[in-house]
């Protein structure tokens, strides 16, 4: 059996690989990031690798870590690579994200903030969940396959049971999971046809 810190850093690995292909694809004009999706990402994974860090978590910290700067990078590339405008939702989700350093720094209480910034991460993927089920084409099924097979072996990477450290690898499993699925769906749909 694999060691849970090796499995960790294993899916580490797969996400900031996955974030390779994305960027990549973006570069080559094949991927169009919308643009407030990547800058919420950005800011909310932030704010759960460090109440995540702060729970408790370490051998499953890797794929948070590349949830940081994968974001960041797809984020400035979508800027000119993008598409996609700021809508209602996104700034709400923003807002969310920066009201909820506000929260950590006077409850002192990293599970809260973990959770507030795992439903501003939840709210900031819809456009890309909506485009990946009307256009798939627009993204990267590799990188998003990728990212999904990085969830499942984080989960398995998992030390402690708890809620404060299972969550987010779990919510990671189920979000990469159906963005996955969307994206294969035309080639599902195919292949029954």
């Amino acid at each position: 059996m694999i060691d849970g810190a090796l499995l960790g850093i294993i899916a580490g690995i797969l996400s900031f690989a996955a974030y390779a292909l994305y960027i990549f694809s973006t570069l080559k004009g094949k991927t169009k990031p919308n643009r407030s999706t990547w800058w919420i990402l950005t800011l909310v994974g932030l704010m759960i690798a460090a109440s995540y860090y702060a729970g408790g978590a370490r051998d499953t910290m890797w794929i948070a870590l590349s949830y940081v700067l994968g974001p960041a990078i797809i984020a400035i590339l979508s800027l000119k690579y993008g598409e996609g405008k700021w809508e209602k939702l996104d700034k709400l989700c923003l807002t969310g994200a920066l009201i909820s350093a506000v929260i950590w720094y006077f409850s002192q209480s990293a599970l809260l903030v973990l959770i507030i910034n795992i439903v501003m991460d939840f709210l900031g993927l819809v456009p890309t969940i909506k485009k990946s089920y009307l256009r798939p084409a627009g993204e990267d099924r590799i990188a998003w396959t990728l990212e999904f097979v990085a969830g499942a072996l984080n989960v398995f990477a998992v030390e402690k049971w708890i809620f404060a450290i299972a969550f987010y690898p779990v919510y990671l499993l189920i979000i990469n999971g159906i963005v996955t699925l969307l994206l294969y769906r035309p080639v599902i749909k195919k292949f029954f046809n």
